[in-house]
């Protein structure tokens, strides 16, 4: 598991009506060895490389880093 397979991962669910808890235990599920951390770090940078091409996915990825950012 690399950063940008998380980022993939991310990028795909954040055109669902997913909740951030679902796209966490999504994530969690296609990448059962990556910590919440990694998740919510990838998410950030996902959110930084769509931010000028699709603004709903970024809304969707920074509503999901700044709610999940907290301790496990």
């Amino acid at each position: 598991m690399t950063d940008k397979d998380l980022q993939s991962t991310l990028l795909s669910l954040a055109s669902s009506k997913l909740s951030p808890k679902e796209m966490l235990k999504a994530t969690k599920k296609a990448h059962p060895k990556a910590s919440k951390k990694e998740i919510v770090r990838a998410a950030f940078a996902s959110l930084i490389a769509v931010a000028d091409t699709d603004a709903d996915k970024a809304l969707k990825l920074q509503d999901f880093a700044i709610s999940e950012r907290g301790p496990e």
